[in-house]
């Protein structure tokens, strides 16, 4: 077991991995991982399935099985991945049960092609709640305008939620918002609210990205003086806001009535510039109750020689506030940094489950043609 992956679960972070492949499960790498580097969580994503259905044959079978019954490609994307996630959820069903619900959790999101529907969104995640079947599964739903009310109703009704593609403060108080709509109306109706759980995954790197980039077209000294500064910044003032949300009273009497946080995940972790120390998002993200998502690679890095120093969250807000005020004085919008990121992150979101389903459509016709 790695010291410094015990220091960062000792500070009250949660180490998920971010990728999910039947060879990882098959082979017994996730149960390794779970084992020996603290790994708590698993997510996946269309382009992740996408991958792995495309590189490996353990697939094969299922999908011939498929095609000769005639089930269109929509369907078995569904099939396969839900078979997937269903394994990963019994491999971690111990973490869950150790955790008494908080770890141990996989998620699965919904047709990507259906974001910005609301309807269609909360039949999909009832469609996945009802397929996996088990109760440390996360349906992840995009933090869309639409999607918002797809994340209240299918709290409501009792289903564990990853919200995500969350790049601003706004659109996270938003989703705050609808995190404690959602549970008040599950509340209402009955429900057990300590049987239902929902983290808010806010991206990161991604922002460093689109920042940089920004800063290096100004190319003065003030802009250069902030390139790598903005990811972290606006991370930390996420935190700041889930500790105003928590504080309030509505927060604070749904707790009262066995309501769970819903924990603030960093994804988007994997340092994307070669300049930039490779664990910098997650040494400087330390804090109770958060999720870091990490690619393997950056979760070795976190093993090998990661810097955790304990909290580096509390008492940075001021500081963070003012990276974002210089970004403004330099000419960089924040408003239009996150309005290009979330309709970039939607954009890829779709193209990946697109892709996901032209591959597997694909198959499904060849293996028709061969029987």
């Amino acid at each position: 077991m790695s010291e410094k992956l015990d220091k960062l679960a000792a500070e009250g972070v949660a180490v998920w991995l971010d990728d999910l492949s039947r060879d990882r499960l098959a082979g017994g790498r996730l149960t390794g991982l779970v084992g020996e580097q603290r790994v708590v969580g698993i997510t996946s994503n269309p382009t992740i399935f996408a991958k792995a259905i495309r590189s490996g044959a353990r697939y094969d079978e299922q999908v011939e099985d498929l095609a000769r019954r005639g089930v269109r490609v929509e369907e078995a994307v569904r099939l396969l991945t839900a078979f997937d996630v269903r394994w990963a959820c019994d491999v971690l069903r111990p973490v869950y049960e150790a955790s008494d619900g908080v770890d141990g959790r996989v998620s699965l999101e919904v047709d990507p092609r259906v974001a910005h529907d609301t309807a269609a969104t909360v039949a999909e995640a009832r469609a996945l709640w009802w397929l996996v079947a088990r109760p440390n599964m996360f349906v992840k739903i995009p933090a869309t305008q639409q999607g918002l009310e797809a994340i209240s109703t299918a709290l409501a009704e009792g289903i564990s939620i990853n919200v995500t593609l969350i790049f601003s403060l706004d659109r996270y108080d938003l989703v705050l918002g609808a995190f404690l709509d959602g549970m008040g109306r599950a509340h209402a109706a009955g429900h057990d609210l300590t049987s239902i759980a929902s983290v808010a995954s806010f991206f990161v790197s991604r922002v460093d990205t689109e920042v940089d980039s920004r800063l290096d077209k100004i190319g003065t000294p003030q802009a250069r003086e902030l390139r790598g500064r903005a990811a972290i910044a606006n991370a930390r003032l996420a935190y700041q806001h889930f500790e105003q949300a928590c504080a309030s009273d509505r927060w604070r009497a749904l707790a009262a009535a066995g309501m769970r946080p819903q924990r603030p995940l960093w994804a988007s972790t994997g340092v994307k510039d070669p300049a930039y120390h490779d664990t910098r998002y997650v040494d400087e993200l330390v804090a109770t109750e958060v999720v870091n998502t990490m690619p393997e690679q950056t979760l070795r890095a976190v093993a090998d020689h990661g810097r955790i120093q304990g909290d580096t969250i509390h008492g940075t807000y001021a500081e963070a506030h003012q990276v974002l005020d210089d970004l403004e004085a330099v000419g960089v919008s924040y408003a239009d940094v996150v309005r290009v990121l979330e309709d970039e992150g939607i954009a890829k979101f779709t193209a990946s489950g697109n892709e996901l389903f032209e591959q597997l459509d694909t198959e499904l016709h060849a293996k028709r043609a061969a029987a």
